[in-house]
C-alpha cells in the first residue's frame, strides 16, 4: 500500500492541484464582488506562484536565447554583406592605386619619348630566363609588330637591353645585366668614357682607363651614342663603388642600374637599329665580346675602350 501511494504521489498531488483550481475558478464567479480570499485560496495561490516562477524562469531563458539566436544570424549575415563590401572596396582601392601608378609611369614616359625623334612600341614583360648564366626577358611584341633583333629596349628610368631573338610575336630581350652585355657609357660629369659590362649578377661594372678617368661615387652614368645601339643620353646607373687599380690601365667602378629589374613590367622598343646592329644581323655574324679572365681583361677592355659598344 506504501509503495502504490509513493508511485501516485505525483498524479494525486497533479490532480489535487487540478481540483483546488477549478474550486478556485467555481468561487471566482460566484464571489466576483468580494475583496478577500478564502483561506484556502490564499494557500493555493501561495503554492501557484512560486511554481509558475519556476516554470516561467526557463522558460524566459528559451526565449531570450532563441531571440540572441535570431540576433546572432542577423549579424552574421549583416557581417558578410560587410566583409563583401570591404572586399569590393579594397580591390576598387587597388585597382585605383595601380590606375594612379600607371598614370605617372605614363607621364614619364611621354616625357621621355618627347625627348627622342624615333618611334617606341609599348610591351609588357611575360617571361623571365630562369638561367643563372643569362639574364633576358620575353615581351609580348615580335616580328608582326615590326620588332627586329638589336633593337634597343628602355623604360623611363633607363636603358633595360636590346633584342635578341623575334618570333612573330615575342621577343627576346637580353639585359644589360647579362655577362654578353657591354655598353658604352659616359660619367655625366666629367665626361669620361668606358664600358658598362654585364656581369651576371644585379650590379654592372663601369670600366674606364685609370690614368684619364675621373670618375666617383655618385656619378651618373648616360649612353654615349657609340657602338651604334643605343641612342645617347639614356641612363644606364649610378656608381656605388670603386676599386683600386693598383697601377693597371684599367680602373673598375661598381654601377647600381637605373632599372630596378626586379620590378620590371612595362617596357618600351625603340623602333630603330643602329648600323651595327643591321650589319652584324644581316650578316649572321656574331663575335662574342671578350670576357672576364683576369689575365686578358686589361687588354680586352682597352681595346674596347678605343672603339664600339659590345652587342649581345
Amino acid at each position: 500500500m506504501f509503495g502504490f501511494l509513493k508511485r501516485m504521489s505525483a498524479p494525486i498531488v497533479l490532480g489535487a492541484l487540478i481540483l483546488l483550481a477549478l474550486a478556485s475558478i467555481v468561487s471566482d464567479r460566484s464571489g466576483l464582488r468580494r475583496s478577500d480570499l478564502p483561506w484556502w485560496q490564499g494557500v493555493l495561490l501561495e503554492v501557484t506562484v512560486p511554481v509558475q516562477k519556476a516554470v516561467a524562469i526557463p522558460a524566459g531563458a528559451v526565449g531570450r536565447f532563441w531571440r540572441s539566436y535570431l540576433d546572432l544570424v542577423d549579424l552574421k549575415a549583416d557581417n558578410d554583406d560587410l566583409r563583401a563590401t570591404l572586399l569590393e572596396l579594397e580591390e576598387a582601392n587597388l585597382q585605383l592605386r595601380e590606375a594612379l601608378v600607371s598614370s605617372g609611369h605614363l607621364e614619364q614616359i611621354v616625357e621621355m619619348r618627347d625627348g627622342f625623334e624615333v618611334p617606341m612600341l609599348p610591351a609588357a614583360v611575360v617571361g623571365l630566363d630562369v638561367s643563372p648564366f643569362f639574364h633576358s626577358v620575353l615581351v609580348d611584341r615580335g616580328s608582326e609588330h615590326g620588332i627586329l633583333a638589336g633593337n634597343p629596349v628602355i623604360t623611363h628610368a633607363g636603358v633595360v637591353g636590346v633584342v635578341t631573338r623575334t618570333s612573330d610575336h615575342a621577343a627576346k630581350t637580353m639585359l644589360v645585366l647579362d655577362r654578353q652585355s657591354a655598353v658604352d657609357g659616359v660619367v655625366q660629369r666629367s665626361r669620361t668614357r668606358g664600358i658598362v659590362y654585364g656581369r651576371g649578377t644585379g650590379e654592372p661594372e663601369f670600366a674606364f682607363e685609370a690614368r684619364r678617368g675621373d670618375v666617383e661615387v655618385g656619378d651618373l652614368l648616360l649612353t654615349s651614342g657609340l657602338g651604334g645601339v643605343y641612342p645617347k643620353g639614356l641612363k644606364l646607373g649610378e656608381v656605388t663603388a670603386l676599386s683600386d687599380p693598383g697601377g693597371g690601365l684599367i680602373q673598375v667602378a661598381t654601377v647600381t642600374p637605373a632599372v630596378d629589374f626586379g620590378r620590371l613590367e612595362q617596357v618600351f622598343i625603340m623602333m630603330r637599329r643602329g648600323p651595327g646592329m643591321s650589319l652584324l644581323y644581316e650578316t649572321g655574324e656574331f663575335i662574342e665580346p671578350p670576357r672576364s679572365q683576369a689575365e686578358n681583361r686589361d687588354e680586352d677592355e682597352t681595346a674596347a675602350l678605343a672603339g664600339n659598344e659590345g652587342g649581345l
